[in-house]
């Protein structure tokens, strides 16, 4: 038998064109499967056949996991202190092993191994020739449409097959068996079967790829777009630089009599494309991607990472465009939180603005109305700034003489000092969260009170919750979270060390 398998071996290698090593790694997986099937639960079974003389050893093995992880795997992990005892120098990650007996070639039959040898080896071929097309580098798939899987379409190039989902087609498009389809490749997931490489045609990076495509001076380096936003199938915003001042941005990407525009948007189903000048600028940046509205004024909070844009009545539904269309792509493409309004309602709310920051001055600096004003009126509009803000920069303020800045320095110090040793104590007198968890190696004070409000309010309840609902309740990645779990549950395991 031992000889018949690598006379096997050597005739699929041979008719496959593949490593010996491929085919040999799909016996041991074959081997593996079958002992499985000889014994109870979920056991991880390593077959190690020899290259030269076709003999072969079939183990169970364990998966070491650290003590305080406990065993999410029983029949396949084994806990450090006990793996301890069998292999003193053993760390976590490593594998104790049985020699178990092997499965005889004709137990599984001969056919049956061959179907499960040729399986592994259609995935190395499937993985070369994926290998072999991203190798090439290319960032937008070409092919034809060859079949609907699940709503999904699939897409064939040559012998690779990428996957369009439906969530990322162009809504108003209805592909059909057999055209030719343009897409993204946005990455490619060995898992699925059949069609790895997933496709976009929705995604901004299309876009941007597509003009690269029909925009030479892109690839040249003489222009780069910065940013894309889109609402595919209907309208689209781009930002785009000159890195050559003799290069006009929009009229280059636009090309004569729009071809190069035109092209791109002929490929997506018509949709508009704005072209828009980007500056480091942001407030520049928001004004330009606003177009073809025209802005009258515009108040950045950089805190807030927020804009108020306003605009006259006669700009108004253009600025915010049919169903916000507009605003939001702006926002989109600029990053920034953008907020329009006409001009009455930027007075109301700076005048609601103004009068809290009067109050809270009055109030907190124990200061008249006037001063107050002149603070405002100078741009300072929080206890923070007046506190922190460089003398330098006060000390221009021709109203107040130097003993008054100091003077109004420390009284804002002092009162948000106050403000927060009074919410610190606010927090220790209504949270239930118990000391052993707030004394929590690693634990972020800012997290208590989000646990106590999800009603985790001592160490074991912490170590009672699962990564993804401590991730849910404080909003950490799952790593941390996973850490923070394990820390608290530590104190289970004290008495095993």
């Amino acid at each position: 038998m031992n000889r018949e398998m690598l006379m096997l071996v050597d005739a699929i290698s041979r008719e496959k064109n593949v490593e010996r090593d491929v085919v040999f790694g799909a016996v041991e997986s074959a081997l593996a499967q079958a002992t499985k099937k000889l014994h109870q639960g979920d056991v991880d079974i390593r077959v190690a056949v020899d290259r030269d003389s076709g003999d072969y050893e079939t183990f169970r093995r364990w998966h070491v996991v650290p003590d305080e992880a406990g065993l999410q795997l029983p029949d396949q992990e084994i806990l450090l202190f006990e793996a301890k005892e069998e292999m003193s120098d053993i760390e976590v990650g490593e594998y104790i092993e049985e020699s178990v007996d092997s499965v005889p070639i004709g137990r599984i039959g001969a056919m049956a191994a061959k179907q499960v040898i040729l399986q592994k080896i259609r995935d190395a071929e499937r993985e070369m020739l994926l290998n072999d097309f991203m190798s090439r580098g290319d960032k937008i798939f070409v092919g034809t449409v060859k079949r609907l899987d699940k709503g999904d379409i699939i897409v064939e190039a040559g012998r690779v097959e990428g996957r369009l989902r439906r969530s990322e087609m162009i809504a108003k498009e209805n592909l059909r068996n057999g055209d030719r389809v343009r897409a993204m490749i946005m990455e490619v997931d060995l898992t699925l079967r059949g069609a790895p490489i997933i496709l976009s045609r929705s995604a901004p990076e299309f876009m941007i790829e597509l003009f690269r495509q029909e925009v030479p001076e892109i690839e040249q380096g003489l222009l780069e777009i910065k940013s894309c936003a889109r609402d595919p199938g209907s309208r689209a915003k781009i930002a785009v630089l000159s890195h050559d001042k003799r290069v006009d941005p929009i009229g280059t990407c636009v090309g004569v009599r729009g071809t190069r525009v035109n092209a791109v948007t002929n490929e997506l189903a018509g949709e508009r494309v704005d072209i828009v000048l980007w500056s480091e600028d942001p407030a520049q940046f928001v004004i330009g991607a606003l177009a073809p509205a025209n802005v009258s004024s515009i108040v950045v909070d950089e805190e807030k990472h927020a804009m108020d844009v306003v605009v006259d009545e006669e700009n108004l539904a253009i600025a915010i465009g049919r169903g916000g269309q507009n605003v939001r792509l702006a926002s989109d493409l600029t990053g920034w939180k953008i907020n329009i309004m006409d001009a009455n309602e930027s007075a109301q709310k700076q005048a609601t603005e103004t009068d809290a920051s009067r109050k809270l001055f009055m109030e907190k600096l124990d200061v008249d109305e006037e001063i107050a004003d002149i603070l405002i009126s100078e741009g300072f509009n929080s206890l923070e700034e007046v506190a922190y803000v460089p003398i330098s920069e006060m000390l221009e303020i021709e109203a107040f003489d130097e003993d008054t800045i100091n003077e109004l320095r420390s009284r804002a110090k002092d009162a948000l000092l106050t403000m927060e040793i009074a919410k610190e104590e606010g927090v220790e007198t209504q949270s239930p969260v118990s000391q052993d968890l707030r004394d929590l190696e690693g634990l972020d004070p800012e997290l208590i009170p989000k646990l106590a409000e999800a009603g985790v309010n001592t160490r074991d309840d912490l170590a009672d919750l699962a990564v993804d609902e401590l991730t849910e309740i404080t909003g950490q990645s799952a790593d941390d979270a996973k850490a923070l779990i394990l820390k608290a549950r530590e104190h289970w395991f004290a008495g095993q060390e």
